[in-house]
């Protein structure tokens, strides 16, 4: 088995995470991944309120008796969110990993260290991490520009940006964006990276709780078939390259200021949802999928797919690049 600190200190047999997304990060797909042996998540935002979400928390843990951990994005709303409640769930159902996305959680991280929480910052930058690290983070998940969601505005791939982050840092780095399989955990653990974070490849699985037509798609579409929205408003977004990701784009790219309020109908959270996820009209809503899909051909359960990549990890480790090396 592949032992790193992210493992240890997780409690995890696996460094593999399923990450935090909207719609997605249910029980159904947190408990299978735990299950797996890799670390599941829930999304917090995804459920209503904080009493939904400690609803979530019980039905995750009739599923596995395994560790997993909540998603908190911390971004900001047009209606507020009650993080400080939020908080508080998660700390009374006690959860012991939060994967935090978005702002910085500096202004909770003395709750969270003082219940005991270890919390992994999602981080698109070099001096985003080392801001993570600062505040008392346990770990950073560098999002390299490969990433479905929000990659930052400094278009810095993985081959890069891990091992620029792992230079600089003394917490654990893990990995996120581009990793669907044992190449790239392999790939990630010798940039120095001590786990993987994926998102895209288990929405490909059958235990998402997504539309097959969703899944499906994946497996049709390739590396190139995604498009890169709200750039004009640096909140750089990758979603799935649908007609309605062309006609952001379109709008984006007139002459002038581009205009938040024509777009605000063709990107609407619930349209993707109800729309794509849910009645899986793959081209009527904005999806968020990563360069990953290139690599996707099959809807594994997340058993066959955790132990598929982590065999494969192993084997390009132990046979592959150990028979390159000659000694005198």
């Amino acid at each position: 088995m592949i032992k790193t600190r992210v493992t240890e200190m997780l409690g995890i047999e696996h460094p593999i995470i399923q990450g935090g997304m909207m719609a997605v990060g249910l029980a159904e797909l947190a408990a299978a991944v735990s299950n797996a042996g890799g670390l599941g998540i829930l999304t917090a935002l995804t459920q209503p309120t904080p009493e939904d979400l400690r609803r979530e928390i019980a039905r995750c843990r009739e599923m596995t008796d395994n560790p997993f951990g909540v998603n908190l994005t911390l971004l900001p709303t047009i209606n507020p969110v009650p993080y400080d409640e939020y908080v508080q769930v998660i700390i009374d159902e006690g959860i012991t990993v939060v994967e935090t996305a978005g702002r910085s959680p500096e202004q909770y991280m003395e709750a969270f260290n003082n219940a005991g929480v270890k919390v992994i910052h999602k981080c698109t930058s070099v001096r985003h991490a080392l801001k993570a690290e600062a505040i008392g983070c346990a770990a950073a998940s560098v999002d390299g520009f490969e990433c479905a969601g929000h990659p930052g505005e400094d278009d810095v791939p993985n081959l890069v940006l891990l091992p620029c982050a792992v230079s600089r840092l003394r917490i654990p780095v893990i990995a996120s964006g581009g990793i669907g399989d044992g190449r790239g955990l392999a790939a990630a653990l010798a940039l120095g990276a001590e786990g993987v974070n994926m998102g895209t490849r288990f929405v490909a699985t059958r235990e998402a709780p997504v539309h097959h037509n969703v899944k499906q798609m994946m497996v049709e579409s390739s590396e190139l078939d995604t498009a890169l929205i709200f750039r004009t408003l640096r909140n750089t977004a990758r979603i799935y390259k649908n007609s309605i990701a062309k006609e952001v784009l379109s709008i984006e790219g007139k002459p002038g200021d581009t205009d938040f309020s024509e777009l605000q109908p063709l990107v609407a959270g619930a349209r993707g949802r109800e729309r794509v996820l849910e009645q899986g009209d793959t081209d009527d809503g904005v999806w968020t999928a990563g360069l990953v899909m290139g690599l996707i051909d099959d809807i594994p359960s997340c058993a066959e797919l955790v132990s598929r990549i982590v065999a494969e990890a192993e084997d390009i480790i132990e046979n592959r690049l150990q028979s390159m090396l000659q000694r005198a």
